[in-house]
């Protein structure tokens, strides 16, 4: 198994990155979708943050405002940092629950958008980074996601900075121009994956085998 770490400020295209590794055979862990599961009606992770903030953060249908509690933590790095709390062990062991359940070849990317943010890059054998410039980020968050910019420049000031998400980068996909050039780029990752995948199933046959050992990354 090769565990890959995906990630990318917010804006950056790495939703669009993830769907193309998926189309391409990647088993995707998806936390944003995951954090999203370990809140729903009913579970202790709802449970925990209404607890911590309050009945005001769910709807009239017992649902979390995600847009509400959004206005909150990303104003507050104190209360993001409770809600991280609450969160975050949960998604890792949902994330590790999945990730158990694919085969031992498989190509696993974890798709994490706090990866910098909580120095995770450890946990996987090499970190693609979705890469934009923050003028670019903030035109998309205000063109395409209805943020207004204050909105927008808050939730990128809780995540790490372009240099940080740079730092971890073994390989970095630049998407600083239109969707045509990101495909290209994203298959050239994905060939490099499968590359390294067959190089670490080599390294695991028997020690007669001619095939070299891979060095830890």
């Amino acid at each position: 198994m090769l565990k890959v770490g995906l990630t990318g400020g917010i804006g950056a295209g790495k939703s669009e990155v993830s769907r193309l590794l998926a189309g391409y055979g990647a088993v995707v862990v998806d936390a944003d979708r995951i954090a999203r599961e370990v809140v729903e009606p009913g579970t202790p992770g709802l449970a925990a943050v209404v607890e911590a903030f309050g009945e005001s953060v769910l709807t009239a249908d017992g649902l979390l405002d995600r847009p509400k509690l959004g206005a909150i933590v990303f104003a507050d790095p104190a209360k993001l940092q409770i809600l991280n709390a609450i969160v975050h062990p949960l998604v890792g062991a949902r994330s590790a629950e999945l990730e158990g359940a694919a085969g031992p070849e498989a190509i696993v990317v974890h798709d994490v958008p706090l990866l910098a943010e909580n120095g995770l890059a450890p946990l996987y054998d090499l970190v693609v980074v979705v890469d934009a410039a923050p003028e670019t980020q903030l035109a998309r968050l205000t063109a395409l996601r209805g943020m207004t910019e204050e909105e927008a420049r808050a939730r990128m000031a809780a995540q790490a900075t372009r240099e940080q998400r740079l730092a971890v980068a073994t390989l970095v996909i630049d998407n600083d121009g239109p969707l045509e050039a990101l495909e290209p780029q994203v298959r050239t990752v994905w060939d490099e994956l499968t590359a390294r995948a067959a190089k670490r199933a080599g390294s695991a046959e028997p020690a007669e085998s001619a095939a070299p050992a891979e060095q830890p990354e």
